[in-house]
């Protein structure tokens, strides 16, 4: 007696008769169920091809975060500006916390201005998943494609300020120096992106399991804030070498003394800057690209 492994499932011809088909083993071992998660090499694949959408979408939702105001974008570079105005009053004039710092007005502006976007990595980048809930639930796509998109909407939305910092270091006295040394600018803006995509990553999938983290983030992204050198130099406060050498492994803090030395002070990051930028943007962008893939089957349903 022999086996058949074939399955057999019906059909209608043109005449309206349901007749029998067969499927092959081979046809069923090539179906898998809807939102399983693919290997990490086909996803990677899937997300690439989808590259044109997930530009356009991260262009199209730019610099729209303040629609609906009387001002419109003109927000996204006064509110950095506001910001040093209060920090300048309050740590610059009456702490005096600007001793001992060059230039602590373009100091200031830079840190408020340029640590914000990777805040909003970890704080808004962390809902990107919950806010695209109906979209996973209707579609069949990598998930990954709404942080990436997020990623590409708020660095696009950091454009702006960071045009106004530019020409505002340069008018405001003391005056910084226009040099060479201001097109590494970009890659610096660049790496960042990378390091806040693999924040995005995280953070998503982490809120996403765990809800009630997205109002323990703000508290965690502010002491990160406040300790990265944003309108105070660390030599002045801690004199342990120990504590200085952790400090200066902190990324946001190199990150804004990279943009500093490049903008303020026409000098060149040394090459234990970029490789440990790079160190850190690479390696948590990968990581975080793993870590955010190992639960793509999760993201979408109800807990």
């Amino acid at each position: 007696m022999s086996t058949d492994t074939s399955h057999s499932t019906a059909w209608l011809d043109t005449a309206g008769i349901t007749r029998p088909h067969t499927v092959s083993p081979f046809e069923l071992n090539a179906l898998r169920p809807v939102g399983k998660r693919p290997p990490l090499g086909a996803y990677t694949r899937e997300l690439w091809r989808r590259r044109h959408f997930i530009w356009a979408d991260g262009r199209a939702r730019a610099l729209g975060s303040q629609r609906g105001t009387v001002l419109g974008n003109v927000w996204l570079v006064a509110q950095p500006m506001l910001n040093a105005m209060v920090f300048y009053i309050m740590f610059g004039l009456l702490l005096q916390t600007s001793r001992g710092i060059d230039n602590f007005i373009g100091y200031l502006i830079i840190g408020v201005t340029m640590f914000p976007p990777i805040q909003r990595a970890v704080n808004g980048g962390s809902q990107v998943l919950t806010n695209g809930r109906n979209l996973i639930r209707g579609f069949s796509f990598p998930r990954a494609s709404l942080p990436v998109s997020y990623v590409i909407r708020t660095g696009l939305d950091s454009l702006p300020p960071l045009a106004a910092i530019s020409i505002l270091v340069l008018v405001l006295p003391p005056h910084a120096i226009l040099s060479w040394r201001w097109l590494l600018v970009f890659p610096i803006f660049m790496i960042q992106q990378l390091f806040c995509l693999g924040l995005v990553f995280i953070s998503s999938r982490i809120t996403t399991l765990i809800p009630d983290l997205r109002n323990i983030w703000p508290f965690l992204t502010q002491f990160w804030y406040f300790g990265s050198g944003v309108f105070f130099s660390y030599e002045r406060f801690v004199d342990h070498p120990a504590v200085l050498k952790a400090m200066d492994l902190n990324p946001g803090y190199l990150i804004l003394t990279m943009y500093r030395n490049c903008m303020l002070y026409n000098r060149t990051p040394d090459t234990r800057s970029w490789i440990l930028l790079l160190a850190w943007s690479v390696g948590l962008s990968v990581v975080g690209f793993v870590f955010f893939w190992q639960k793509e089957e999760a993201y979408g349903v109800e807990h």
